[in-house]
């Protein structure tokens, strides 16, 4: 009899821990405005829209992105220093596309290399407590069309 009183006491402290482990309420993603539409952090890969992976290689990207040294040389800028979440701008678009960050290259996905220095087809800055350095790539990558071969990048710059 004992044992089934601490069963039935340690039950409902299992299911208020795992309650509490999962999102009711999914918190603010990552998120920019793009004309008409949204592109969002996706919660789920098979929720996703476009995919795709980082590399250290740079031979193997389909897309370069370069880290910015200020707001001015950059081609997208997140500053978020205020530390008030403002999802207001991803409010108001019809459609969300969704963007999932893979561990794993996926066959027609774009491969980003984050460069320092160099050519890059897309520069960005970032400072941000919510937004990191990938999902920003990821995010402008995706709002850009997504993958786009380098070859194809300089076949159009000349």
């Amino acid at each position: 009899m004992l044992r089934f009183k601490i069963l039935v006491s340690v039950v409902p402290l299992l299911a208020g821990a795992i309650l509490a482990r999962l999102e009711l309420v999914p918190g603010l993603r990552p998120c920019i405005a793009v004309g008409a539409e949204a592109m969002q952090i996706a919660l789920s890969p098979w929720r996703a829209d476009l995919h795709v992976s980082f590399t250290d290689d740079p031979s193997l990207a389909t897309v370069r992105v370069g880290l910015a040294d200020s707001v001015n040389t950059a081609d997208f800028a997140v500053v978020d220093d205020t530390g008030e979440a403002e999802d207001s701008a991803c409010a108001t678009p019809q459609v969300t596309r969704f963007v999932a960050i893979d561990q794993r290259r996926l066959t027609g996905a774009a491969v980003i290399y984050l460069s320092q220095s160099g050519p890059a087809d897309y520069r960005i800055f970032v400072r941000s407590k919510r937004l990191t350095v990938q999902e920003a790539a990821a995010l402008i990558v995706g709002a850009r069309g997504g993958p786009s071969t380098l070859a194809d990048a300089s076949a159009s710059a000349s």
